[in-house]
């Protein structure tokens, strides 16, 4: 008898992607975000169909919750909310121009770019990529798959090795929840500091 398609097969492949994570590369990158939320760099978020979903929810999470922990403003924002924009550039220029175009307006020195992309071959998200690379920008791919272009053209990344979109998308956004307890923990660790 098959479990394909049931809930205990689908969690027996999550867990079995998440037991094969590189720990130290999504700690690593977590460590990227804090470094630019303390030096008060920006920290932009970008993706395509699920991973835009999950690009918004990253800056939704950061930007209340790290604030309301902490006290130290978190300057997140990200390049799919403002349907108006991404249409004007979509249709005066190119869908694969919609991010590029936009950090060619707020991109400065120093901020983090964080691109995701289930496939890793997005070309919007690509020549993102490119142009933060290029103008003195840290930026981190997360991706699933093989990792795809992506994977390799990020300074750094976080790959999920699995051939399963949901799966992949799955864990990035659980590095987002990551993210957000590991920096909004530095309240109650300055203050045990302290005491």
């Amino acid at each position: 008898m098959t479990t394909q398609g049931t809930t205990a097969h689908y969690l027996q492949k999550l867990n079995e992607t998440l037991s094969a994570l590189d720990c130290d590369a999504m700690d690593k990158a977590i460590s990227m975000i804090e470094t630019a939320w303390r030096s008060g760099k920006q920290v932009i978020t970008l993706g395509n169909g699920g991973s835009s979903m999950t690009a918004l929810h990253f800056i939704t999470d950061w930007n209340k919750s790290v604030f309301l922990n902490t006290n130290i403003p978190f300057r997140g924002r990200t390049l799919v909310d403002n349907m108006g924009l991404i249409m004007a550039y979509g249709n005066d220029i190119s869908f694969a121009d919609i991010f590029v175009e936009q950090l060619k307006n707020i991109l400065q020195p120093g901020d983090l770019v964080i691109a995701i992309s289930g496939s890793g071959n997005s070309e919007n998200v690509i020549r993102a990529v490119d142009y933060a690379n290029k103008n003195e920008a840290v930026t981190l791919g997360l991706c699933g798959f093989s990792g795809g272009k992506l994977k390799d053209l990020a300074q750094h990344s976080v790959w999920v090795n699995v051939h399963d979109m949901q799966i992949a998308e799955d864990v990035h956004a659980m590095f987002g929840h990551i993210v957000m307890q590991k920096l909004c923990s530095y309240k109650s660790e300055n203050n045990r500091n302290v005491a």
